[in-house]
Parts: structure tokens; C-alpha cells; sequence
């Protein structure tokens, strides 16, 4: 589950995608839509959170910022198999 981290009440508005940007500001950016290009970004609100490793930081429904712990898991990789050798074929004597 995820956790609010910081109360910012962002109004959304469509065709618009929010971030969380690098210096932990809300921003957004024009979205690409049929063959369109996107546009920069632009800063919403100046929050200057500090973003701890191991978590997403996400928009919520509520305009806040939340994050919740990444998952690391998924299917191992399965190891190589070392090449067979092939076996000599031997002649057949008439």
C-alpha cells in the first residue's frame, strides 16, 4: 500500500502527465497524442521533497504526493546450459 508523504492538492487537467521531477518538485508536461510531440516541463508547485531509495513517488488521486515501497522481485533468470558435446559418428564398414 501506499503512503502520503506530503499534502499538495494539485488541480489535474487533462491531456497532462504529473511528475515528481529531480528536485522533488510537482511538475507536468504536455502529453504526445497522435503523432504529437510533448512539451516541457513545467513546475506546478515547488515542494523540494528528498526522495528516500527503495520507494515510487507518485501523484495521487488527491493531488498529493505518496509513494510506495518498489517492488524487486520477479522470475530469476534461469542459467545457460554449458554446449553439449557432440559425439563422433562412426563409419559403417560395407
Amino acid at each position: 500500500m501506499a503512503e502520503k508523504v506530503q499534502k499538495v492538492g494539485v488541480k489535474r487537467e487533462k491531456g497532462y502527465l504529473y511528475f515528481i521531477d529531480k528536485q522533488g518538485d510537482v511538475s507536468r508536461a504536455l502529453m504526445a497524442r497522435g503523432g504529437k510531440k510533448g512539451g516541457k516541463a513545467v513546475k506546478v508547485a515547488k515542494v523540494g521533497l528528498k526522495k528516500a531509495s527503495g520507494y515510487l513517488y507518485f501523484i495521487d488521486k488527491a493531488g498529493d504526493i505518496s509513494r510506495a515501497v518498489m517492488s524487486r522481485g520477479g522470475k530469476k533468470k534461469a542459467k545457460k546450459a554449458a554446449p553439449k558435446k557432440k559425439a563422433a559418428k562412426k563409419a559403417k564398414k560395407k
